[in-house]
């Protein structure tokens, strides 16, 4: 098992190998010694493959556990169940020295994480990821959030968790869909501090060949983001390199009321459309547009994404990077290097309507 040690304003470790989610209940035990009461937070697509493991493991170290089961989708990333969770913590009698387990997804991961963030005013909690997005990205970080009418994330906060388990094993039964869902982030990681994972993903060319390698894909994305939110723990300045192909991704999936667009499919087209945006400001070279467009194409991952202007227009005056009226965009200087083009969002939203008329 791989550790990585994130010292960050509460210091935790992130573990990472196959089988530890047979190991959960020993490594919580050392990261929360304290706890008598587990919440674990789950939807319903992960509850029959990982959650009799996980809760065995648990209860082994002698944790009373409560079990919480979401409906899968971005749906549930609400207040109506944020509102239900809160109220069942309570009824089940948890403590500010209890905890919160989310395993799943990144939907259960922000969720669960919102929930452990406001309880009490604060529990500790844990992540287990289970697909490749939230074990490379999402769960590493201490954002934590729900969903509003206006956007996505909006409501939310900064709160790390005490633990991260990570057993690539899980990725095992991912649809086709959902395991290009997570190569999108790992291609971003690559695209804008790692030139050589992304010559190692290029390489790889496969869900297959990728999981050959897996525990190092893994690792080196949480080293990664582990190293940015160490510096940037607040999202104030290098953090927001993280959110390259966000700022258009996000208009993608709201144009999918996402629903119809996973987050990696936005992301994926959003890296296009910022890396074609970082040739017209002069930043980008041409030819790293055509790199990134071959590798995700290799994933499945789609270059472009069907959306009104209009809800372009509204996606962008969203973008949480916003200050003011101007907002800072993500573009790449060379593969394995991003960084930050602060523009008024008129200028933005200028040069995407002429894309627009491509």
């Amino acid at each position: 098992m791989k550790t990585l040690a994130v010292n960050t304003s509460r210091p935790y470790e992130i573990k990472i190998g196959r089988g530890s989610l047979d190991q959960a209940g020993v490594l919580c035990r050392q990261a929360i010694p304290n706890a008598r009461k587990l919440t674990i937070v789950t939807d319903s697509r992960v509850l029959p493959l990982y959650l009799a493991r996980t809760a065995d493991s648990l209860e082994q170290m002698g944790f009373q556990i409560q079990c919480l089961t979401v409906p899968a989708g971005e749906a549930s990333k609400s207040a109506e169940q944020l509102v239900i969770l809160w109220e069942k913590m309570m009824a089940f009698g948890m403590t500010r020295t209890d905890a919160v387990v989310a395993l799943g997804g990144g939907v259960v991961g922000d969720l669960a994480g919102f929930a452990a963030a406001t309880l009490l005013r604060g529990v500790d909690y844990v992540q287990i990821p289970t697909t490749l997005l939230s074990q490379v990205d999402s769960s590493v970080g201490g954002k934590v959030a729900i969903d509003l009418r206006a956007g996505k994330n909006l409501a939310g906060a900064f709160w790390q968790p005490s633990l991260v388990i990570i057993d690539p094993g899980c990725l095992d039964t991912l649809p086709d869909r959902t395991f290009s869902d997570g190569m999108a982030e790992v291609i971003k990681y690559g695209c804008i501090l790692d030139r050589k994972l992304f010559e190692l993903l290029n390489r790889c060319g496969s869900r297959v060949r990728v999981m050959e390698r897996i525990v190092d894909v893994v690792y080196t994305c949480c080293d990664l983001k582990r190293r940015v939110v160490v510096e940037d723990e607040r999202d104030t300045g290098l953090r927001q390199l993280l959110n390259f192909g966000h700022t258009v991704g996000h208009a993608f999936e709201l144009a999918g009321h996402y629903e119809t667009w996973t987050h990696g499919q936005g992301v994926a087209a959003g890296m296009n459309w910022a890396a074609q945006l970082g040739v017209e400001l002069g930043v980008t070279p041409p030819e790293t547009v055509e790199c990134i467009q071959e590798l995700l194409k290799k994933f499945d991952l789609p270059l472009d994404i069907p959306c009104p202007w209009e809800t372009m227009t509204e996606a962008v005056g969203l973008d949480k990077k916003n200050a003011g009226d101007h907002i800072s965009l993500i573009v790449l200087e060379k593969l394995g290097q991003a960084v930050h083009r602060k523009m008024a969002r008129d200028e933005l939203l200028g040069l995407l309507k002429c894309m627009y008329g491509r």
